[in-house]
């Protein structure tokens, strides 16, 4: 008896599997699980039994997705946590209340690799009744970035003096193995270029949480001159407790648009005041380094 792998019985399917304390069937005739007992038994008929799965399966999974984590802060107690050999699903659960944003790319990225383990067994059961394998369609984790931050535009007698406190923090916190005079000089630099941009048209995008935490901005100004249409970025950074959850990006692309609505046709950045941090991102999203800046081509 064939069954339509649904949404709802997906969803059924990564609720049992993390359950270890009983076994599911697939109710092949009512589309739903079943608790394996007495009555219902595994034939391959009716009753199916579900892909293996384990504590193993269920370390592996969380281990994999600090890994590829891009928030320092939540990273390093999540990997203490599964170093600590006590415990560990129920103290991992803890530590991502701690950070809503990571909690939620976290239900995301185990929704997703789930989503794809059940997709493949499913093939496997229809290549066995003659039909063809279904295409996985992994969710997006766009909406996240917007679901749980906001985007405004920079406004210079709003967010001018919490910028210049914001980056003072970020470079405090930035190469750390440099003396602090030169982790103020970068400041400085920075600082002085951001302040003497306000003159020039300086416009941008600011994010904050929905606590209304900084957690991130992009600004950039006209090139002095008569270049009207090639802009200069002045700051791109997000604070460290918000870093792996895509805001960076997400920034860059939204003012790229709209510098291209805009008419813009070139944005260039400095390579004297390029973070290690910023390289890959700029770099990512088309930039080049030409000489000593980096450079996107609007249109």
């Amino acid at each position: 008896m064939k069954f339509e792998l649904t949404e709802s019985l997906e969803n059924e399917i990564k609720t049992a599997l993390e359950n270890q304390d009983a076994k599911f069937l697939v109710d092949a005739g009512a589309g739903c699980l079943v608790q394996a007992d007495g009555e219902n038994k595994s034939d391959n008929i009716q009753f199916y039994e579900l892909p293996a799965w384990n504590s193993a399966n269920g370390f592996k999974l969380r281990e994999d997705f600090v890994s590829a984590l891009n928030a320092p802060i939540a990273k390093e107690e999540l990997q203490e946590v599964l170093h600590s050999g006590r415990g560990v699903f129920k103290n991992f659960r803890l530590i991502l209340k701690k950070y809503p944003e990571v909690e939620k790319k976290w239900f995301l990225y185990k929704n997703q690799v789930l989503g794809l383990y059940i997709n493949n067994w499913y093939n496997e059961l229809r290549e066995i009744w003659g039909l063809e394998k279904l295409d996985y369609i992994p969710e997006s984790d766009e909406y996240l970035v917007h679901d749980d931050f906001t985007f405004v535009d920079y406004d210079s007698d709003v967010d001018n003096e919490n910028i210049v406190q914001q980056l003072n923090a970020f470079f405090s916190g930035e190469g750390e193995d440099l003396p602090e005079e030169l982790r103020a000089a970068f400041f400085e630099i920075w600082k002085q270029g951001f302040i003497t941009a306000e003159s020039k048209g300086q416009t941008g995008i600011i994010c904050r949480s929905l606590s209304d935490d900084f957690a991130g901005c992009i600004t950039a100004s006209p090139v002095p001159g008569k270049q009207d249409d090639i802009m200069m970025l002045t700051t791109l950074f997000v604070p460290v407790n918000f870093r792996g959850l895509g805001i960076g990006t997400e920034l860059l692309s939204m003012y790229l648009t709209q510098l291209k609505e805009n008419g813009k046709k070139w944005i260039l950045m400095p390579n004297t005041i390029t973070t290690d941090i910023i390289r890959p991102l700029l770099i990512g999203t088309g930039f080049k380094k030409v000489g000593s800046v980096y450079a996107a081509l609007l249109q």
